[in-house]
Formats: C-alpha cells, structure tokens, sequence
C-alpha cells in the first residue's frame, strides 16, 4: 500500500513524498483520503472547538459560587 499526500504547490494528490514536506499534508492510506484532506480537517477543527467551548463552559461554572 502506497503513502499519498496532498501537496499545496500543485493542489494535487502524490504518491510518496515527491515535494518537500512542508507543502504537502499525509501520509494518507489512499488518494481519496489525500484529495479530501480539508474534510478531515475541518471535522477535526468541529470536533477541537466544541471540546474548547465544553472546557470554558466547564470553567465558567467552576467560577460561579452558586453552583
């Protein structure tokens, strides 16, 4: 099984890492995975900033003396 990338300089899916590392993002199991990076992505950044906002909320409350 092939390492694919998605390399920023030509906005294309490679095989093996052929540009340097800092333009391209992987290794990814297949070339669909590599070519839909930015759902990845974005699913993550969802997934961080609820997390986040779970954590304020969670201080906010440890603040209140009501609680």
């Amino acid at each position: 099984m092939g390492n694919y990338y998605w390399c920023f300089t030509h906005q294309t899916v490679e095989e093996g890492p052929v540009c340097r590392a800092a333009n391209r993002l992987g290794p990814y199991d297949s070339p669909e995975a590599a070519r839909n990076w930015s759902e990845r992505v974005e699913d993550r950044n969802e997934a961080w900033q609820a997390e986040d906002e779970r954590w304020s909320d969670d201080d906010e409350d440890e603040d209140d003396p009501d609680l």
